[in-house]
């Protein structure tokens, strides 16, 4: 038997148990520790040596220390706009024009489309820089969280040129007709218009945000709180943002230039992240962010803003406030690290590939991959796996030619892998998310869901009638 997929459905315990704890705790780190704990035991090794053991191979890695970086210097920059003044500066700007709960999410919505080019970026600046604006306007922490996740990896999705569109044209090389880049590339240009969730989720924000489309579920009664009581954040909940950046206030005296602390710091990481992007084909999104932070203390310091050591103790602060996202991160990846070691996606995709009759090829596809994704919290990860499967299972049904079949499957992928990811609370995206935007990471996710159904939804319809035209 494949060790991949020897332990079977007891692969899919740690998730379940994670997800399902989550739900019932509201408790996000106990919860990914129990899901950890529990795959140690499945997988048979001592729990004590089993956790330090998979502890260092999970975190011991590059792509962790990448996305920790990230969040730390990300701390670091929202600490330098509150010392600045420049957050506050830009609230009283927006309020002058008396922006009311729909501006609010209209703004933020349409923000988030802008920065289209990193996942990343755009739910951190959107949540750090929309947060006084929504909260003055009574719009609720979950909805704010919404409206940057669901404007961060669907719109990703959904652009050919970016990282995610670059990531899987490389997974197509070699598949079937695909027979070198620029092939695969403008395979990913054409399967838009079949990336349903993608297109419905980010046109569902805007309706919802413009109340076109009332508030419905859990983030009905978040928004009643907010709106009747002014409560942006539930009683009991736990804020992903520390109370250390939100008590950093300017020196006296202190009057922020918008020009240079506020957009300053965004046009440097959109044009180094944007920048090399379209020079070297990679984008250094890290490296914007440390060059933004650079600035920001540079500028302050001619600015007279702060002392070199009033610069570093708010560097510090900042730092500690994001310490509660980095800890359900570091868990997140210990979990995923179980998961793959005990096969979890290979089982997933061993049950369920089966299924794919020709008529049924989209829908399936796009419901796998949304199950892979869901339990592993990667999207990225799902598309490796499923693209391989997938792709010549179309390729079967078109005889080797490329044709909108093949587009639809690629869509099928990207839909899907997007859609678990959006709805998974181990999801990196979804952590981010809630920590820009100071929402309680649980009530996000329990917010978010039956928005994030509902476009799932119908884009497995919609899947399904192009199973049955194409």
């Amino acid at each position: 038997m494949d060790p991949a997929t020897s332990y079977g459905i007891l692969s899919l315990l740690p998730p379940l148990v994670a997800v399902v704890l989550a739900f019932i705790t509201r408790d996000a780190v106990f919860s990914l520790l129990i899901g950890i704990l529990v795959g140690i035991g499945v997988t048979g090794q001592n729990i004590l040596f089993g956790f330090t053991g998979l502890v260092q191979d999970a975190l011991g890695n590059a792509d962790f220390i990448w996305v920790v970086c990230i969040e730390v210097f990300v701390g670091i920059m929202v600490a330098y706009f509150q010392k600045s003044g420049a957050i506050d500066a830009f609230t009283k700007k927006i309020s002058k024009r008396n922006i009311n709960a729909v501006g609010a999410q209209v703004i933020s919505w349409l923000l988030g489309i802008f920065i289209f080019f990193s996942d990343y970026f755009s739910p951190l600046y959107v949540g750090t820089v929309m947060k006084g604006i929504t909260d003055k306007a009574r719009v609720s922490r979950e909805k704010l969280s919404y409206i940057c996740s669901s404007t961060s990896a669907p719109v990703c999705t959904l652009i050919p040129f970016s990282a995610w569109g670059v990531y899987e044209a490389g997974l197509l090389v070699g598949l079937g007709a695909f027979a070198d880049k620029t092939i695969a590339t403008n395979a990913v240009v054409k399967m838009v218009p079949y990336n349903f969730y993608g297109i419905i989720s980010i046109a569902l924000v805007g309706l919802i945000a413009m109340g076109i489309v009332p508030d419905f579920g859990p983030m009905r009664k978040a928004e009643k709180r907010a709106r009747e009581t002014g409560k942006v954040i539930a009683d009991g909940a736990k804020p992903m943002l520390g109370k250390e950046l939100e008590q950093i206030k300017p020196n006296e005296g202190v009057e922020a230039n918008l020009l240079i602390n506020f957009f300053g710091p965004a046009v440097i990481i959109i044009g180094v992240t944007l920048g090399t992007y379209l020079v070297t084909g990679n984008a250094k999104t890290l490296e914007g962010f440390i060059a933004a932070v650079v600035f920001q203390f540079v500028t302050m310091l001619f600015q007279k803003m702060a002392t070199v050591q009033e610069l570093m103790d708010t560097a510090i602060e900042g730092i500690k406030g994001i310490t509660s996202a980095v800890i359900i991160l570091s868990l997140a990846y210990c979990l995923n690290a179980i998961s793959k070691e005990l096969g979890t996606a290979n089982y997933v995709v061993s049950i369920t590939k089966t299924w794919m009759t020709p008529t049924l090829l989209l829908v399936f596809t796009f419901l796998t991959c949304a199950f892979v994704s869901f339990f592993t919290g990667t999207s990225w990860g799902t598309y490796a796996i499923m693209t391989p499967i997938a792709i010549p299972l179309a390729f079967e049904l078109t005889g080797g030619a490329i044709t909108n079949i093949v587009y639809a499957t690629i869509a099928a992928i990207m839909s899907g892998g997007c859609f678990g990811d959006h709805c998974s609370p181990i999801s990196d995206t979804n952590i981010l998310s809630s920590l820009a935007s100071g929402s309680d990471h649980m009530d996000h996710v329990k917010t978010q869901m039956p928005y994030a159904l509902t476009a799932a939804v119908v884009s497995c319809i919609l899947y399904l009638i192009l199973g049955f035209v194409l």
